[in-house]
């Protein structure tokens, strides 16, 4: 959906380039009728904010002290009665953004105190059972980061910190407040006045708080929010004296990641490697460290890549780490003398990188054994072997109608896609790079098509005992892949005893069919 949407953006730039200011007003005119009732209140909401902060001078028109009352009656009566209507809400609130836009942030703080709190606290019903987001067209979450720059806007610069700390806490569940200096500095309209003495104020405020949750089994808010503050007002520097003194992992990815963001990939390769020290040799984070210093030595271009990518597959084997490392290989000589250092490394339990490595081994035997022993339920886990095995099996024997599924747990597949990321080589590449034959004689042959048998057998048998009516397809596809290789008389009859066997699952019955079509 993510790359959709940026292709679709993609398109409309070009355009909306081409346009001057008259043919936007245009086109907004020509639109806005096509619109429902929300996506013309959100269109609305949002051309109102960007023309206000658009430094151009203009603003909604405020609400007075009257209409201020007026939503202050509506909200005690909100509470009084326990309903409000949510178009109204939306209305109101709407009139505290105007006042907000407009820099009358002490009618904003009574409009939104009066509604947002009691609101988020479930003082009043709105109709629906659902998210305030959900229920609102106003976008609760920029109410609340108004409110808390409102705050910000109104304290005497001695109690400002306090001010916009309480005032955060009272928007909890309203607003994220992930990073809380940028969700306010994203909804300001003008500069926030004394802010570099604010920050120092801000950072020894935040930091007594979080050390309250130090000891806590989940990090606290103020634990990020110290490492915001500290950023700002100490840059890089400041990121790498609060990890090294803290040694908590999140602390040591912000250092590493500000440096990584950067582009200075050579401090960033000595973080990695001194975080990875720092945290316990078993610590989860340990293997995303190592990650990282071998991410810093590819963009320096270093040799000792490989060194560091079976490094990193050493302390934390993952299937995506083991295909980094086998697939920096320069040669089959290579990677097969990295698969046989890897075999006798890698834990006993991970059964689909076992595999892998015996598949690139040429050690057919000993993939069919993990193939065919691997239960019928749990495909999806990490080590279980059937969705990566089964096919390359059926590949084997010429049949390419199951394809190699994603078997990526790499999560860097998370960040923007413009950033950069360690090499990732297919599986394919890998058994590419092998030259693996395919198998020729009887007795080789045998074996991959009794354990694909047995393997479908398994998971058949699996979804149907345990209702996973979900994946009876997956487990029909599986026998038809068996046949598909095997259509000897031998294979039909194989086929016909599953279906002989499993005549009262109807839903399997119709997979199995339609299959054969």
């Amino acid at each position: 959906m993510r790359s959709r949407s940026i292709r679709k953006h993609a398109l409309h730039d070009p355009a909306l380039d081409a346009m001057d200011a008259n043919g936007l007003r245009a086109l907004i005119c020509e639109m806005v009728p096509w619109f429902d009732e929300r996506l013309h209140a959100r269109f609305a909401n949002a051309l109102v904010e960007h023309a206000a902060r658009s430094g151009s001078g203009w603003a909604p028109e405020a609400p007075g002290r009257e209409r201020v009352g007026e939503i202050l009656e509506f909200a005690a009566t909100a509470e009084r009665t326990g309903y409000a209507d949510p178009a109204e809400v939306d209305a109101y609130l709407r009139e505290g953004s105007n006042a907000f836009l407009s820099k009358d942030y002490a009618a904003a703080l009574e409009i939104f105190r009066a509604l947002l709190i009691p609101a988020g606290d479930g003082d009043f019903h709105m109709g629906q059972d659902e998210l305030l987001e959900e229920v609102l067209v106003v976008e609760p979450a920029t109410c609340a980061a108004q409110y808390v720059v409102s705050t910000y806007m109104t304290s005497p610069p001695e109690h400002r910190a306090e001010g916009v700390l309480a005032a955060i806490d009272e928007m909890r569940g309203i607003g994220d407040f992930w990073d809380p200096l940028r969700e306010m500095e994203d909804v300001v309209v003008e500069a926030l006045p004394d802010l570099d003495a604010f920050l120092w104020e801000w950072k020894a405020l935040v930091e007594r708080r979080a050390a309250k949750g130090r000891d806590a089994e989940w990090e606290v808010a103020e634990a990020r929010w110290l490492r915001e503050v500290v950023y700002r007002t100490q840059g890089i520097a400041g990121l790498a004296e609060m990890a090294r003194r803290s040694r908590r992992a999140e602390d040591l990815w912000a250092w590493c990641r500000a440096l990584a963001e950067a582009g200075d990939w050579s401090d960033a390769l000595a973080a990695y490697d001194e975080a990875a020290a720092l945290v316990p040799s078993q610590h989860h984070a340990r293997g995303g460290f190592l990650d990282g210093a071998a991410l810093a030595a590819q963009q320096l271009g270093r040799k000792n890549l490989p060194v560091l990518l079976e490094r990193a597959w050493r302390a934390e084997p993952s299937m995506t780490r083991l295909r980094r490392w086998l697939g920096s290989s320069t040669s089959k000589k290579v990677l097969i003398a990295r698969v046989a250092q890897a075999l006798a490394h890698c834990p006993k339990s991970e059964h689909r990188q076992r595999g892998l490595l015996h598949f690139l081994n040429g050690d057919l035997t000993e993939v069919a054994k993990l193939l065919a022993s691997a239960p019928g339920l749990g495909w999806s886990h990490d080590d279980h072997p059937g969705h990566l095995m089964f096919p390359l099996f059926a590949s084997l024997l010429g049949d390419d109608a199951l394809s190699l599924p994603s078997v990526d747990d790499d999560l860097s597949v998370l960040v923007a896609p413009d950033a950069p990321r360690l090499a990732t080589p297919d599986v394919a590449d890998l058994i590419a790079l092998a030259g693996l034959p395919s198998p020729t004689d009887d007795a080789n042959r045998g074996t991959v098509l009794k354990a694909m048998r047995a393997a479908a057998e398994k998971r058949i048998a699996g979804v149907t005992e345990n209702q996973r009516r979900r994946h009876y397809g997956h487990a029909a596809s599986l026998a038809l892949a068996c046949v598909r290789v095997d259509p000897s008389a031998e294979g039909i009859r194989w086929f016909e005893r599953i279906r002989s066997e499993y005549r009262r699952y109807p839903a399997l019955q119709r997979e199995l069919r339609g299959g054969q079509r």
